[in-house]
């Protein structure tokens, strides 16, 4: 996560709170990603977002289903 501060630190004002977002479902999840003992730190990471976003992803489309 150190590596990405140059990129955050790039950001504009209002995506930064976004970026520190992303970085927070990092975070969540790290044991989780600790398990995977990969030896690319970077794929853990990834997967773990991508995780969070599918997670989210699914409780909007059952709200969706609720809904209609």
């Amino acid at each position: 996560m150190k590596r990405w501060e140059r990129f955050r630190d790039a950001l504009r004002a209002e995506d930064k709170e976004t970026f520190e977002d992303l970085l927070n479902q990092c975070r969540l999840y790290a044991s989780a990603a600790g398990a995977m003992a990969s030896p690319i730190k970077l794929e853990p990471m990834l997967l773990s977002i991508l995780f969070a976003h599918h997670k989210a992803l699914k409780e909007l489309e059952r709200r969706l289903k609720e809904l209609g």
